[in-house]
């Protein structure tokens, strides 16, 4: 008998895996294997299970045994799908499991796996193995293997586009059967099927989503802090990905595509780009309620900082933030960022300051009692405008803000009267444009001041 081609599916428990077996045990020419590395993680971690001696007894429990014999053995069909749950990747087991066969990986939304987890297993962080499932995808990509990453959600949305995907990724053909399946147990079901398999065998086929969730377990909230965020990391590398509000956009372009790949400091911590944010209950957040400097980095040497230093607390003081950081450690969060990116010159730093975060949101900002959040985004950027050829503006209808109402000598982030002067340069074709004050007399453009030379003054 010839050896099929192997086909691994990693996930976390109740994450539609199951079902997914299901699916590739309709193709006809693919074998499928539940679970076979289950007894080898019982016998070796003492894990107890109220099936455990039943799963001993019926299983190989040698790892070995079962990478080179179940899991790469002979077989009657052209593929086998292995089934694996990720945390029974255990530590000794040999290299051929992931760097043979193709790999994909399966990943649910914690917020949906961990009350679907407590109807059969008290939850835990090892019991979810999302950390492991991130691990064995940083493995596989070590060793030049990029693993399709699908959603289980997606699937339950679109079936059919999802499965058609994973085929591509795989490199085999899509059937049509894969939609669909008799309700009941298959004979590959492992011999955990009646504790876990209860909705599988009840099916037909991917259920749709419900519109709305269940009603979150409290009790899992730490859980769920610590898991989202490694869903979160492998749900970037989903290739089709669907959001209940719009069909999603496709990742645009950068200017510069080096930042891609940047830090950022939020609060207190250099962060990777992707993962720099503030709380939904922050000041600039809810109410723009932040101030902000513009710095150019040049040859090493900062451009004025210390005048964008005292505009800034100067702003900070007028709109009374209270726990400011101080101005040595402003100029600390500064350096640390731009050497963590090597950003010597030819660079761009958005220095924000805002309000901080609330206890409960509103505008009063006696709910801001953790302190203001320091923003330190820089960006390798080349200069705005064109000093050589000048630049077109157009005059904008939207006036500039009266000192009587929010005087812009405090530099905050509220920049709606900008804005909509800049959409009005845009739509002129024009690189910004002049604003007017109340009286008709030029203020400013809608991103800089406005210097006229005459005679060879300023």
């Amino acid at each position: 008998m010839a050896k099929p081609e192997v086909i691994h599916s990693w996930s976390a428990p109740r994450s539609l895996s199951t079902s997914l077996m299901y699916s590739f045990a309709q193709r006809d020419d693919t074998e499928v294997v539940d679970e076979p590395l289950y007894a080898a993680f019982l016998k070796a971690t003492g894990v107890d299970r109220p099936y455990r001696d039943h799963v001993l007894t019926k299983m190989e429990c040698n790892g070995d045994k079962v990478v080179k014999d179940i899991i790469y053995g002979s077989g009657s069909k052209k593929y086998r799908y292995c089934k694996h749950i990720s945390k029974q990747r255990l530590f000794g087991l040999p290299s051929e499991l992931m760097s043979k066969g193709k790999h994909f990986i399966l990943i649910r939304n914690p917020l949906n796996i961990l009350p679907s987890f407590e109807k059969v297993q008290p939850p835990s962080f090892l019991e979810l193995g999302l950390g492991e499932l991130v691990s064995i995808y940083s493995d596989l990509c070590q060793m030049g293997i990029q693993p399709a990453v699908i959603d289980a959600d997606e699937l339950q949305r679109d079936p059919e586009t999802t499965l058609r995907g994973l085929c591509d990724d795989l490199e085999i053909p899509f059937q049509a059967s894969m939609l669909k399946w008799e309700a009941g147990p298959i004979p590959e079901d492992g011999v955990w099927a009646p504790w876990w398999y209860k909705s599988v065998h009840e099916s037909t086929g991917f259920s749709s989503p419900k519109k709305y969730p269940k009603t979150f377990p409290m009790s899992h909230y730490d859980l769920l802090e610590q898991s989202l965020p490694l869903y979160n990391i492998l749900r970037s590398h989903v290739k089709h990905k669907s959001s209940l509000l719009s069909s999603p956009l496709p990742p645009p372009s950068l200017p510069v595509p080096e930042n891609a790949k940047l830090l950022a400091w939020v609060g207190d911590e250099i962060l990777p780009r992707e993962m720099a944010k503030v709380s939904v209950f922050d000041s600039v957040v809810q109410g723009g309620d932040s101030v902000w400097e513009g710095l150019r980095i040049y040859k090493g040497k900062i451009f004025k900082l210390e005048e964008h230093l005292d505009r800034m607390f100067d702003s900070a003081k007028a709109l009374a933030f209270e726990n400011v950081p101080s101005r040595e450690e402003v100029k600390e969060a500064i350096f640390r960022t731009l050497i963590t990116n090597g950003m010597f010159d030819n660079t761009h730093i958005r220095l924000s300051l805002t309000r901080g975060k609330k206890v409960t949101s509103g505008m009063s900002p006696a709910f801001n009692r953790y302190g203001c959040t320091l923003i330190v985004l820089a960006e390798w950027k080349p200069p705005v405008y064109d000093n050589d050829g000048g630049i077109l503006l157009v005059t904008a209808t939207t006036r500039r803000n009266s000192p009587n109402n929010l005087d812009s000598k405090i530099h905050h982030n509220n920049l709606l009267n900008n804005i909509l002067a800049k959409i009005e340069s845009n739509n002129g074709n024009a690189a910004d444009a002049i604003m007017l004050d109340k009286d008709g007399y030029v203020s400013e453009t809608n991103a800089t001041n406005i210097f006229m030379v005459k005679r060879g003054c300023v």
